[in-house]
Protein backbone atom coordinates (compact mmCIF):
# COMPACT_ATOMS: atom_id res chain seq x y z
CA UNK A 1 0.00 0.00 0.00
CA UNK A 2 1.41 3.34 -0.91
CA UNK A 3 -0.43 6.48 -0.78
CA UNK A 4 -0.16 10.07 -1.26
CA UNK A 5 1.82 12.72 1.38
CA UNK A 6 -0.05 15.18 -0.03
CA UNK A 7 -3.18 14.19 1.96
CA UNK A 8 -2.30 11.52 4.25
CA UNK A 9 0.13 12.07 6.70
CA UNK A 10 3.25 9.61 7.35
CA UNK A 11 3.00 8.68 11.36
CA UNK A 12 2.69 5.75 13.92
CA UNK A 13 0.54 4.52 16.52
CA UNK A 14 1.00 6.71 19.37
CA UNK A 15 2.94 9.47 17.56
CA UNK A 16 3.14 13.47 18.10
CA UNK A 17 5.02 13.59 14.90
CA UNK A 18 3.95 13.32 11.20
CA UNK A 19 5.46 13.93 7.57
CA UNK A 20 3.29 15.88 4.94
CA UNK A 21 4.36 17.63 1.61
CA UNK A 22 2.77 20.88 1.66
CA UNK A 23 1.91 23.32 -1.04
CA UNK A 24 3.26 26.97 -0.90
CA UNK A 25 1.74 29.52 0.82
CA UNK A 26 2.80 33.08 1.59
CA UNK A 27 4.75 32.56 4.76
CA UNK A 28 5.60 29.04 3.43
CA UNK A 29 8.19 26.80 1.03
CA UNK A 30 6.39 23.88 -0.89
CA UNK A 31 7.67 21.11 -0.02
CA UNK A 32 8.45 17.79 2.91
CA UNK A 33 7.82 18.70 6.31
CA UNK A 34 8.15 17.34 9.26
CA UNK A 35 5.46 18.31 11.44
CA UNK A 36 4.27 18.19 15.22
CA UNK A 37 0.47 16.91 16.21
CA UNK A 38 0.82 18.31 19.46
CA UNK A 39 -2.19 20.14 20.43
CA UNK A 40 -2.75 23.93 19.77
CA UNK A 41 -3.94 25.55 23.06
CA UNK A 42 -7.04 26.68 20.59
CA UNK A 43 -8.71 25.42 17.44
CA UNK A 44 -8.20 25.71 14.34
CA UNK A 45 -6.78 22.96 11.71
CA UNK A 46 -3.03 24.14 12.41
CA UNK A 47 -0.76 21.79 10.38
CA UNK A 48 2.26 22.90 12.73
CA UNK A 49 4.90 22.27 10.35
CA UNK A 50 8.71 22.76 12.20
CA UNK A 51 10.94 21.47 9.75
CA UNK A 52 11.26 22.00 5.90
CA UNK A 53 13.38 18.66 4.74
CA UNK A 54 15.10 18.75 1.22
CA UNK A 55 17.74 16.27 -0.13
CA UNK A 56 20.68 17.65 -1.39
CA UNK A 57 23.54 16.72 -4.11
CA UNK A 58 26.86 19.04 -3.87
CA UNK A 59 25.55 21.12 -1.57
CA UNK A 60 22.20 21.89 -3.58
CA UNK A 61 18.55 20.84 -3.03
CA UNK A 62 17.62 17.52 -5.65
CA UNK A 63 14.21 16.94 -6.91
CA UNK A 64 12.90 13.31 -5.54
CA UNK A 65 10.21 11.31 -5.50
CA UNK A 66 8.24 10.23 -2.67
CA UNK A 67 6.99 6.94 -1.57
CA UNK A 68 5.45 6.25 1.67
CA UNK A 69 3.71 2.69 3.01
CA UNK A 70 2.24 2.04 6.48
CA UNK A 71 6.49 1.33 8.10
CA UNK A 72 8.09 3.38 5.68
CA UNK A 73 9.05 6.60 3.87
CA UNK A 74 11.48 6.54 0.88
CA UNK A 75 12.88 9.32 -0.84
CA UNK A 76 14.02 8.54 -4.35
CA UNK A 77 16.44 10.48 -6.54
CA UNK A 78 17.40 8.78 -8.64
CA UNK A 79 20.90 6.62 -10.19
CA UNK A 80 20.62 5.10 -6.26
CA UNK A 81 20.80 8.29 -4.26
CA UNK A 82 17.75 8.00 -1.59
CA UNK A 83 16.52 8.98 2.21
CA UNK A 84 14.60 6.79 4.02
CA UNK A 85 12.95 6.61 7.00
CA UNK A 86 10.77 4.45 9.24
CA UNK A 87 9.49 4.92 13.30
CA UNK A 88 11.86 3.35 15.89
CA UNK A 89 8.68 4.02 18.29
CA UNK A 90 6.23 6.59 18.47
CA UNK A 91 8.64 8.61 19.87
CA UNK A 92 11.53 7.90 18.07
CA UNK A 93 12.34 8.19 14.13
CA UNK A 94 14.99 6.61 12.25
CA UNK A 95 16.71 7.68 8.87
CA UNK A 96 19.02 6.43 6.39
CA UNK A 97 20.57 7.78 3.44
CA UNK A 98 22.37 7.09 0.68
CA UNK A 99 24.07 8.98 -1.97
CA UNK A 100 22.51 12.41 -0.44
CA UNK A 101 22.21 14.55 2.23
CA UNK A 102 19.84 15.90 4.10
CA UNK A 103 18.75 19.26 5.58
CA UNK A 104 16.51 20.69 7.89
CA UNK A 105 15.33 23.90 8.46
CA UNK A 106 13.00 26.54 9.77
CA UNK A 107 12.77 30.04 10.48
CA UNK A 108 12.31 30.89 14.33
CA UNK A 109 10.17 33.01 16.62
CA UNK A 110 10.97 33.86 20.23
CA UNK A 111 12.58 31.06 22.33
CA UNK A 112 13.33 28.94 19.07
CA UNK A 113 16.61 27.26 19.64
CA UNK A 114 19.19 24.33 19.45
CA UNK A 115 21.95 23.89 21.43
CA UNK A 116 24.58 20.83 21.75
CA UNK A 117 24.09 17.86 24.11
CA UNK A 118 25.86 15.21 24.64
CA UNK A 119 28.16 12.84 22.44
CA UNK A 120 27.63 14.92 19.64
CA UNK A 121 23.87 14.82 19.76
CA UNK A 122 21.88 18.40 19.30
CA UNK A 123 18.53 19.33 21.28
CA UNK A 124 15.90 21.71 19.30
CA UNK A 125 13.44 23.32 21.50
CA UNK A 126 10.95 24.91 19.55
CA UNK A 127 8.23 27.35 21.15
CA UNK A 128 6.47 29.47 18.58
CA UNK A 129 4.67 26.72 16.43
CA UNK A 130 3.88 24.36 18.74
CA UNK A 131 5.87 23.26 22.01
CA UNK A 132 8.01 19.75 21.73
CA UNK A 133 11.50 19.38 22.03
CA UNK A 134 13.69 17.20 19.43
CA UNK A 135 16.88 15.25 19.81
CA UNK A 136 19.11 14.97 17.20
CA UNK A 137 20.86 11.82 17.62
CA UNK A 138 23.89 11.32 14.86
CA UNK A 139 24.70 7.52 14.32
CA UNK A 140 26.78 7.19 11.21
CA UNK A 141 27.73 10.09 9.22
CA UNK A 142 28.36 14.21 9.65
CA UNK A 143 25.65 16.29 11.55
CA UNK A 144 26.21 20.08 10.60
CA UNK A 145 24.79 23.06 12.70
CA UNK A 146 24.27 26.26 11.33
CA UNK A 147 21.93 28.66 13.64
CA UNK A 148 23.60 31.44 14.90
CA UNK A 149 22.63 32.48 18.38
CA UNK A 150 21.18 35.73 19.39
CA UNK A 151 20.57 36.49 23.12
CA UNK A 152 17.75 34.37 23.36
CA UNK A 153 17.04 32.56 20.41
CA UNK A 154 18.69 31.58 17.34
CA UNK A 155 18.25 32.79 13.42
CA UNK A 156 16.99 30.46 11.24
CA UNK A 157 17.94 27.16 11.52
CA UNK A 158 20.03 24.72 9.14
CA UNK A 159 20.40 20.95 10.13
CA UNK A 160 22.28 19.03 7.93
CA UNK A 161 23.08 15.32 7.76
CA UNK A 162 25.52 14.01 5.06
CA UNK A 163 27.37 10.54 4.30
CA UNK A 164 31.42 9.96 4.77
CA UNK A 165 32.91 8.01 2.36
CA UNK A 166 30.72 6.52 0.47
CA UNK A 167 29.03 5.14 3.33
CA UNK A 168 25.05 5.31 4.44
CA UNK A 169 24.77 7.87 7.12
CA UNK A 170 22.15 6.80 10.08
CA UNK A 171 20.79 9.50 12.74
CA UNK A 172 17.85 9.42 15.01
CA UNK A 173 15.20 12.48 16.11
CA UNK A 174 13.47 11.70 19.17
CA UNK A 175 10.06 13.58 20.34
CA UNK A 176 9.85 14.87 23.70
CA UNK A 177 7.95 17.04 26.37
CA UNK A 178 10.57 17.89 29.31
CA UNK A 179 13.04 16.04 29.38
CA UNK A 180 15.12 13.75 26.79
CA UNK A 181 15.74 10.18 28.82
CA UNK A 182 18.38 8.26 26.55
CA UNK A 183 17.45 5.50 24.28
CA UNK A 184 19.85 2.72 23.59
CA UNK A 185 20.02 1.70 19.87
CA UNK A 186 20.87 -1.84 19.25
CA UNK A 187 18.53 -2.26 16.22
CA UNK A 188 19.44 -1.32 13.07
CA UNK A 189 17.51 0.63 10.16
CA UNK A 190 16.18 -2.23 8.93
CA UNK A 191 15.10 -4.19 12.00
CA UNK A 192 13.24 -0.91 13.01
CA UNK A 193 11.75 -0.84 9.26
CA UNK A 194 10.36 -4.09 9.95
CA UNK A 195 9.23 -4.04 13.56
CA UNK A 196 7.32 -1.07 12.48
CA UNK A 197 5.95 -3.33 9.30
CA UNK A 198 5.19 -6.20 11.56
CA UNK A 199 3.50 -4.04 14.26
CA UNK A 200 0.98 -2.65 12.14
CA UNK A 201 0.51 -5.80 10.24
CA UNK A 202 -0.49 -7.55 13.78
CA UNK A 203 -2.41 -4.24 14.66
CA UNK A 204 -4.55 -4.59 11.10
CA UNK A 205 -4.91 -8.33 11.24
CA UNK A 206 -7.27 -8.52 14.41
CA UNK A 207 -9.75 -5.33 12.68
CA UNK A 208 -12.91 -6.21 10.77
CA UNK A 209 -12.95 -8.25 7.52
CA UNK A 210 -14.44 -6.72 4.48
CA UNK A 211 -15.18 -8.33 0.94
CA UNK A 212 -12.50 -9.49 -0.85
CA UNK A 213 -12.76 -6.18 -3.06
CA UNK A 214 -12.48 -3.59 -0.81
CA UNK A 215 -8.77 -5.04 0.73
CA UNK A 216 -6.96 -2.17 -0.44
CA UNK A 217 -9.61 -0.15 0.96
CA UNK A 218 -9.61 -1.74 4.36
CA UNK A 219 -5.50 -1.23 4.34
CA UNK A 220 -5.61 2.06 3.79
CA UNK A 221 -8.46 2.43 6.65
CA UNK A 222 -6.58 0.68 9.02
CA UNK A 223 -3.63 2.30 8.54
CA UNK A 224 -5.43 5.74 9.09
CA UNK A 225 -7.05 4.83 12.17
CA UNK A 226 -4.06 2.85 13.77
CA UNK A 227 -1.76 6.10 12.60
CA UNK A 228 -4.39 8.81 14.16
CA UNK A 229 -3.99 7.35 17.64
CA UNK A 230 -1.95 9.79 19.95
CA UNK A 231 -0.45 8.56 23.06
CA UNK A 232 -1.59 9.33 26.42
CA UNK A 233 -0.11 13.26 27.64
CA UNK A 234 -1.34 15.76 28.69
CA UNK A 235 -5.29 16.10 29.11
CA UNK A 236 -5.44 13.01 27.27
CA UNK A 237 -5.45 10.47 30.03
CA UNK A 238 -5.43 7.07 27.14
CA UNK A 239 -4.65 6.32 23.52
CA UNK A 240 -6.65 8.56 21.57
CA UNK A 241 -7.53 8.50 18.35
CA UNK A 242 -7.29 12.04 16.90
CA UNK A 243 -9.57 13.54 13.95
CA UNK A 244 -6.98 13.64 11.99
CA UNK A 245 -2.60 13.80 11.80
CA UNK A 246 -3.47 16.53 9.42
CA UNK A 247 -5.21 19.57 10.98
CA UNK A 248 -7.85 18.48 13.24
CA UNK A 249 -5.72 17.55 16.13
CA UNK A 250 -7.64 16.73 18.67
CA UNK A 251 -10.62 13.83 19.62
CA UNK A 252 -14.44 15.41 19.43
CA UNK A 253 -16.74 14.30 21.58
CA UNK A 254 -19.17 12.74 18.94
CA UNK A 255 -15.80 11.25 16.59
CA UNK A 256 -14.69 9.37 19.84
CA UNK A 257 -18.02 7.11 19.75
CA UNK A 258 -17.94 6.12 16.41
CA UNK A 259 -14.28 5.04 16.54
CA UNK A 260 -15.14 2.53 18.65
CA UNK A 261 -17.38 0.58 16.55
CA UNK A 262 -14.69 -1.19 14.28
CA UNK A 263 -12.66 -1.61 17.36
CA UNK A 264 -14.84 -3.24 19.88
CA UNK A 265 -13.93 -6.83 18.85
CA UNK A 266 -10.57 -6.11 16.86
CA UNK A 267 -9.22 -4.13 19.86
CA UNK A 268 -11.69 -3.60 23.00
CA UNK A 269 -9.31 -1.63 25.23
CA UNK A 270 -8.62 0.91 22.78
CA UNK A 271 -12.31 0.61 22.14
CA UNK A 272 -13.31 1.52 25.35
CA UNK A 273 -10.53 3.95 26.03
CA UNK A 274 -12.08 6.18 23.07
CA UNK A 275 -15.34 6.19 24.80
CA UNK A 276 -13.83 6.72 27.94
CA UNK A 277 -10.76 9.64 27.14
CA UNK A 278 -13.73 12.30 26.61
CA UNK A 279 -15.70 11.38 29.79
CA UNK A 280 -12.39 11.47 31.83
CA UNK A 281 -12.92 14.97 31.09
CA UNK A 282 -16.83 15.71 31.65
CA UNK A 283 -17.66 18.51 33.42
CA UNK A 284 -19.35 18.21 37.17
CA UNK A 285 -22.34 19.36 35.40
CA UNK A 286 -22.61 16.47 33.29
CA UNK A 287 -21.50 18.61 29.51
CA UNK A 288 -19.04 16.76 27.76
CA UNK A 289 -15.77 18.94 25.88
CA UNK A 290 -16.10 20.04 22.53
CA UNK A 291 -12.51 18.16 21.85
CA UNK A 292 -9.54 17.91 23.48
CA UNK A 293 -5.91 17.35 23.03
CA UNK A 294 -3.10 16.79 25.03
CA UNK A 295 -2.71 20.77 25.52
CA UNK A 296 -6.65 21.72 25.11
CA UNK A 297 -9.99 21.20 26.90
CA UNK A 298 -12.79 22.94 24.63
CA UNK A 299 -15.89 24.17 26.47
CA UNK A 300 -16.70 26.66 23.58
CA UNK A 301 -19.32 24.11 22.12
CA UNK A 302 -20.70 20.32 23.02
CA UNK A 303 -21.51 17.46 20.38
CA UNK A 304 -24.98 15.60 20.14
CA UNK A 305 -25.78 13.00 22.23
CA UNK A 306 -25.14 9.91 20.72
CA UNK A 307 -23.52 8.12 22.85
CA UNK A 308 -26.45 6.29 23.96
CA UNK A 309 -27.18 4.67 20.63
CA UNK A 310 -23.82 3.77 19.91
CA UNK A 311 -23.24 2.02 23.26
CA UNK A 312 -26.62 0.33 22.48
CA UNK A 313 -25.40 -0.52 18.99
CA UNK A 314 -22.20 -2.09 20.75
CA UNK A 315 -24.13 -3.38 23.23
CA UNK A 316 -25.85 -5.64 20.35
CA UNK A 317 -23.09 -6.78 18.31
CA UNK A 318 -19.86 -7.01 20.10
CA UNK A 319 -18.80 -8.19 23.77
CA UNK A 320 -17.51 -5.00 24.53
CA UNK A 321 -19.78 -3.88 27.21
CA UNK A 322 -18.80 -6.20 30.26
CA UNK A 323 -20.79 -5.62 33.50
CA UNK A 324 -17.30 -3.12 34.59
CA UNK A 325 -17.97 -1.52 31.69
CA UNK A 326 -21.52 -0.66 31.99
CA UNK A 327 -21.16 0.27 35.56
CA UNK A 328 -18.24 2.99 34.45
CA UNK A 329 -20.16 4.14 31.97
CA UNK A 330 -23.74 4.74 33.63
CA UNK A 331 -22.98 7.43 35.91
CA UNK A 332 -21.52 9.66 33.81
CA UNK A 333 -23.76 8.72 30.60
CA UNK A 334 -26.33 10.17 33.19
CA UNK A 335 -25.28 13.24 33.89
CA UNK A 336 -24.71 13.80 30.36
CA UNK A 337 -28.25 12.86 29.43
CA UNK A 338 -29.51 15.34 32.36
CA UNK A 339 -27.00 17.91 31.96
CA UNK A 340 -29.27 18.65 28.30
CA UNK A 341 -32.66 18.87 30.53
CA UNK A 342 -31.49 21.15 33.21
CA UNK A 343 -28.71 23.31 31.02
CA UNK A 344 -29.99 23.33 27.57
CA UNK A 345 -33.81 24.14 28.19
CA UNK A 346 -34.02 28.15 28.21
CA UNK A 347 -37.70 28.32 27.40
CA UNK A 348 -38.35 25.12 30.64
CA UNK A 349 -40.68 23.40 27.39
CA UNK A 350 -39.13 19.93 27.85
CA UNK A 351 -36.94 19.76 24.56
CA UNK A 352 -33.46 20.45 24.85
CA UNK A 353 -31.90 23.01 22.53
CA UNK A 354 -28.52 24.11 20.72
CA UNK A 355 -26.79 27.03 21.40
CA UNK A 356 -24.53 26.92 17.72
CA UNK A 357 -24.26 24.44 15.00
CA UNK A 358 -21.56 22.83 16.13
CA UNK A 359 -23.60 21.47 19.02
CA UNK A 360 -25.36 19.58 17.31
CA UNK A 361 -22.23 18.54 15.20
CA UNK A 362 -23.53 19.98 11.89
CA UNK A 363 -22.09 23.29 12.26
CA UNK A 364 -23.33 25.50 9.14
CA UNK A 365 -26.61 23.31 8.51
CA UNK A 366 -29.03 25.81 7.01
CA UNK A 367 -31.29 24.89 10.65
CA UNK A 368 -29.08 27.36 12.27
CA UNK A 369 -29.16 30.33 9.52
CA UNK A 370 -31.07 31.93 11.89
CA UNK A 371 -29.30 33.02 15.39
CA UNK A 372 -29.68 30.17 18.23
CA UNK A 373 -30.63 29.25 20.54
CA UNK A 374 -32.44 26.53 18.11
CA UNK A 375 -34.67 23.28 19.54
CA UNK A 376 -34.10 20.83 16.84
CA UNK A 377 -35.46 17.40 16.59
CA UNK A 378 -32.63 15.10 16.21
CA UNK A 379 -31.23 15.73 19.74
CA UNK A 380 -34.70 14.97 21.37
CA UNK A 381 -34.81 11.66 19.18
CA UNK A 382 -30.81 11.01 20.27
CA UNK A 383 -32.34 11.35 23.52
CA UNK A 384 -34.81 9.22 23.75
CA UNK A 385 -32.29 6.35 22.65
CA UNK A 386 -30.16 7.46 25.18
CA UNK A 387 -32.71 7.36 28.08
CA UNK A 388 -33.67 3.61 26.60
CA UNK A 389 -29.90 2.58 26.64
CA UNK A 390 -29.21 3.92 30.14
CA UNK A 391 -32.84 1.85 31.13
CA UNK A 392 -31.05 -1.39 30.03
CA UNK A 393 -27.63 -0.78 31.44
CA UNK A 394 -29.87 0.33 35.15
CA UNK A 395 -31.77 -3.36 34.39
CA UNK A 396 -28.33 -5.20 33.77
CA UNK A 397 -26.80 -3.17 36.69
CA UNK A 398 -29.96 -4.23 39.09
CA UNK A 399 -31.39 -0.76 39.48
CA UNK A 400 -35.10 -1.89 38.26
CA UNK A 401 -36.27 1.58 39.49
CA UNK A 402 -34.21 3.57 37.89
CA UNK A 403 -34.77 1.67 34.44
CA UNK A 404 -38.14 2.23 34.72
CA UNK A 405 -37.63 6.06 35.30
CA UNK A 406 -35.52 5.97 31.80
CA UNK A 407 -38.83 4.33 29.98
CA UNK A 408 -41.30 6.34 31.31
CA UNK A 409 -38.77 9.74 30.20
CA UNK A 410 -38.04 8.71 27.11
CA UNK A 411 -41.63 7.62 25.91
CA UNK A 412 -42.93 11.07 27.08
CA UNK A 413 -40.18 13.05 25.19
CA UNK A 414 -41.25 10.85 22.07
CA UNK A 415 -44.82 11.63 22.49
CA UNK A 416 -43.20 15.68 23.12
CA UNK A 417 -40.83 15.11 20.16
CA UNK A 418 -43.99 14.51 17.92
CA UNK A 419 -46.03 17.58 19.08
CA UNK A 420 -43.45 20.02 18.82
CA UNK A 421 -41.81 19.51 15.54
CA UNK A 422 -43.96 17.17 13.00
CA UNK A 423 -45.67 19.55 10.94
CA UNK A 424 -48.26 16.48 8.64
CA UNK A 425 -45.42 15.77 6.22
CA UNK A 426 -42.32 16.65 8.02
CA UNK A 427 -40.18 18.13 10.74
CA UNK A 428 -39.85 21.74 11.23
CA UNK A 429 -36.97 22.87 13.96
CA UNK A 430 -37.84 25.67 16.42
CA UNK A 431 -36.33 29.11 16.98
CA UNK A 432 -36.24 28.66 20.73
CA UNK A 433 -36.54 32.90 21.27
CA UNK A 434 -40.86 33.50 20.39
CA UNK A 435 -40.77 29.43 19.45
CA UNK A 436 -40.95 30.75 15.64
CA UNK A 437 -40.34 27.66 13.01
CA UNK A 438 -37.30 27.13 11.25
CA UNK A 439 -38.17 25.40 7.53
CA UNK A 440 -35.01 24.06 6.62
CA UNK A 441 -34.01 21.46 3.80
CA UNK A 442 -31.30 20.26 5.80
CA UNK A 443 -31.21 16.01 6.19
CA UNK A 444 -30.42 17.07 9.90
CA UNK A 445 -34.51 17.29 9.79
CA UNK A 446 -34.30 13.87 8.55
CA UNK A 447 -32.49 11.92 11.75
CA UNK A 448 -35.17 11.57 14.12
CA UNK A 449 -35.93 8.39 11.75
CA UNK A 450 -33.74 6.73 14.53
CA UNK A 451 -36.50 6.24 16.38
CA UNK A 452 -37.68 3.68 14.09
CA UNK A 453 -40.64 2.07 15.05
CA UNK A 454 -41.36 4.35 18.08
CA UNK A 455 -42.52 6.92 15.10
CA UNK A 456 -46.02 6.81 13.91
CA UNK A 457 -46.22 4.84 10.65
CA UNK A 458 -47.32 7.69 8.65
CA UNK A 459 -44.50 9.89 10.35
CA UNK A 460 -41.94 7.02 9.03
CA UNK A 461 -43.69 6.68 5.83
CA UNK A 462 -43.78 10.16 4.23
CA UNK A 463 -40.25 10.86 5.61
CA UNK A 464 -38.51 7.72 3.81
CA UNK A 465 -40.71 8.54 0.62
CA UNK A 466 -39.14 11.72 0.55
CA UNK A 467 -35.38 10.10 1.47
CA UNK A 468 -36.13 8.01 -2.02
CA UNK A 469 -37.08 10.95 -4.67
CA UNK A 470 -33.50 10.95 -6.47
CA UNK A 471 -32.20 14.03 -7.50
CA UNK A 472 -33.63 15.38 -3.68
CA UNK A 473 -31.77 14.17 -1.04
CA UNK A 474 -30.65 10.83 -2.79
CA UNK A 475 -27.63 11.19 -5.16
CA UNK A 476 -25.69 8.52 -7.10
CA UNK A 477 -23.19 8.04 -3.68
CA UNK A 478 -26.18 8.51 -1.04
CA UNK A 479 -27.99 11.10 1.14
CA UNK A 480 -26.43 15.10 0.69
CA UNK A 481 -27.01 17.13 3.53
CA UNK A 482 -28.83 19.59 1.84
CA UNK A 483 -31.50 18.96 -0.46
CA UNK A 484 -29.66 19.02 -4.06
CA UNK A 485 -32.68 21.19 -5.36
CA UNK A 486 -32.42 23.59 -2.33
CA UNK A 487 -31.23 27.49 -3.08
CA UNK A 488 -28.96 27.11 -0.05
CA UNK A 489 -27.16 23.87 -1.73
CA UNK A 490 -23.24 23.91 -1.61
CA UNK A 491 -21.57 21.34 -3.54
CA UNK A 492 -18.33 21.91 -2.00
CA UNK A 493 -20.42 23.41 1.12
CA UNK A 494 -19.71 21.43 4.56
CA UNK A 495 -23.09 20.48 6.29
CA UNK A 496 -24.90 22.22 3.24
CA UNK A 497 -24.39 19.73 0.87
CA UNK A 498 -21.80 16.97 1.01
CA UNK A 499 -22.07 13.81 2.09
CA UNK A 500 -21.09 13.03 5.62
CA UNK A 501 -19.95 9.32 6.97
CA UNK A 502 -21.65 9.86 10.33
CA UNK A 503 -25.42 10.99 9.07
CA UNK A 504 -24.89 7.96 6.64
CA UNK A 505 -24.52 5.28 9.58
CA UNK A 506 -27.22 6.85 11.10
CA UNK A 507 -29.64 6.63 8.76
CA UNK A 508 -28.75 3.64 7.62
CA UNK A 509 -29.45 2.34 11.56
CA UNK A 510 -32.80 4.12 10.86
CA UNK A 511 -33.77 2.74 7.66
CA UNK A 512 -32.74 -0.36 8.90
CA UNK A 513 -35.30 0.28 12.50
CA UNK A 514 -37.94 1.46 9.73
CA UNK A 515 -37.83 -2.62 8.05
CA UNK A 516 -36.37 -0.25 5.24
CA UNK A 517 -34.21 -3.37 4.89
CA UNK A 518 -33.36 -3.15 0.75
CA UNK A 519 -33.35 0.69 1.23
CA UNK A 520 -30.72 0.61 3.76
CA UNK A 521 -28.92 -1.83 2.16
CA UNK A 522 -28.31 0.37 -1.02
CA UNK A 523 -27.31 3.27 0.68
CA UNK A 524 -24.75 1.18 2.87
CA UNK A 525 -23.34 0.30 -0.71
CA UNK A 526 -23.28 3.15 -2.14
CA UNK A 527 -21.09 4.66 1.00
CA UNK A 528 -18.86 1.59 1.19
CA UNK A 529 -18.00 2.33 -3.17
CA UNK A 530 -17.50 6.08 -2.72
CA UNK A 531 -15.00 6.00 -0.32
CA UNK A 532 -13.28 2.80 -1.46
CA UNK A 533 -13.45 4.98 -4.49
CA UNK A 534 -12.47 8.19 -3.50
CA UNK A 535 -10.63 7.77 -0.38
CA UNK A 536 -11.45 8.46 3.59
CA UNK A 537 -12.26 11.82 2.90
CA UNK A 538 -13.89 14.48 5.88
CA UNK A 539 -16.98 14.34 3.60
CA UNK A 540 -17.48 13.88 -0.07
CA UNK A 541 -19.28 16.17 -3.08
CA UNK A 542 -22.83 14.58 -3.49
CA UNK A 543 -23.11 14.64 -7.32
CA UNK A 544 -19.01 13.47 -8.41
CA UNK A 545 -18.24 11.71 -5.54
CA UNK A 546 -15.01 13.71 -5.33
CA UNK A 547 -13.24 13.77 -1.41
CA UNK A 548 -13.03 17.10 -0.02
CA UNK A 549 -11.14 18.73 2.90
CA UNK A 550 -9.25 16.28 5.04
CA UNK A 551 -8.04 12.70 3.43
CA UNK A 552 -6.49 11.03 6.97
CA UNK A 553 -9.82 11.52 8.32
CA UNK A 554 -10.53 8.78 11.16
CA UNK A 555 -13.98 8.92 11.26
CA UNK A 556 -14.96 8.53 8.06
CA UNK A 557 -12.33 5.20 7.95
CA UNK A 558 -13.76 4.06 10.87
CA UNK A 559 -17.60 3.91 10.05
CA UNK A 560 -16.27 2.57 6.49
CA UNK A 561 -15.21 -0.44 8.30
CA UNK A 562 -18.01 -0.78 10.26
CA UNK A 563 -20.62 -0.50 7.07
CA UNK A 564 -18.22 -2.56 4.66
CA UNK A 565 -17.45 -5.29 7.27
CA UNK A 566 -21.39 -5.39 7.94
CA UNK A 567 -22.19 -5.63 4.23
CA UNK A 568 -19.60 -8.81 4.04
CA UNK A 569 -21.78 -10.32 7.44
CA UNK A 570 -24.84 -9.77 5.57
CA UNK A 571 -23.64 -11.38 2.59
Amino acid sequence: MNFDLTKIPFSFYGSYLAFSILSETSDRKAGLYLRSVRGPATGGRPLQEILLMELLADGKPIPFEAEAESHRLRLSAGSGRQAEVSFEAADSVRFRLRGVSIRFSMPTGAYDNIIPHTDGKWMLTVNTICETKLMFAPLNGRMEIDASWQAENCDAISILFHPESGEACEFAIDEFIVGWGGRARADSFDECADNAKRVFAEWMSAMPSVPARYAEARELACYIMWSCVAAPSGHLTRDAIFASKNGMIGAWSWDHCFHALPLAEAHPQLAWDQFMVLFDQQDASGVMPDLINDRLVSWSFCKPPVHGWILNRLLQNSSLLTDERLNEMYAPLSRWTNWWFEQRDDDGDGIPQCNHGNDGGWDNSTVFAVRPPIESPEISAYLVLQMETLAEFAKRLGKLEEARGWLARAEALTRKLLAHFWRGDHFIAVQVSGHAEIESQSLLLYLPLILGKRLPQDVRGKMIARLKVPGEFLSPHGFATENLKSPLYRSRGYWRGPIWAAPTLILFDALTACEEIEFASDIRQRFVDLAAQNGFAENFDAQTGQGYHDFHFSWTAGIWLTLAHELLEEN
